[in-house]
């Protein structure tokens, strides 16, 4: 199954959620930031850290 297929099927059960993030030392909600703000938030690059072999 495609993944619009199954939350179109699902579609009724969702619900917005809060996002919060750490911005200088303290966590907010992402909703709360102005347009700029949420823009460099979406534009954020995300990594795993790989862990070595011992």
């Amino acid at each position: 199954m495609k993944d619009e297929m199954v939350l179109k099927s699902f579609e009724h059960k969702r619900t917005r959620c809060m996002v919060y993030t750490r911005v200088m030392g303290y966590h907010r909600p992402v909703e709360s930031f102005n347009i700029g703000k949420k823009q460099e938030h979406k534009d954020r690059m995300y990594f795993k850290e790989c862990l070595k072999a011992s």
